[in-house]
């Protein structure tokens, strides 16, 4: 049975989002990320595999080892989706920042 993996399902785990940050800054192999977990070697090796199918990160074989490192272009996919929102929000609190400061000052 394949499961179509959904980007944001993914990035709703912590596990897989402190994965998504650890190589974010450098490429790493599945021990050198499953050392900073307290869980088994093959739950990590499935959140690595998630993030895989998603795009998320990709695997980059070096000699016998595999390194992985963020997909970049799938992030800023991400980030493009959610940048709406945030503006909306961003929009939504300078309004009640207003607000706020119009009623300390009464």
């Amino acid at each position: 049975m394949n499961l179509r993996r959904d980007v944001f399902q993914a990035i709703a785990d912590p596990t897989r989002r402190t994965i998504l940050m650890l190589v974010a800054s450098q490429s790493m192999t599945a021990g050198a990320i499953a050392a900073n977990f307290d869980t088994a070697r093959p739950t990590v090796s499935k959140h690595l595999q998630i993030l895989t199918e998603c795009e998320l990160i990709k695997q980059e074989q070096n000699g016998r080892e595999i390194y992985y490192h963020i997909n970049a272009k799938k992030m800023k996919e991400v980030a493009d989706f959610i940048e709406p929102f945030r503006n909306l929000w961003e929009v939504r609190f300078n309004k009640l920042e207003t607000i706020m400061k119009k009623h300390k000052g009464k």
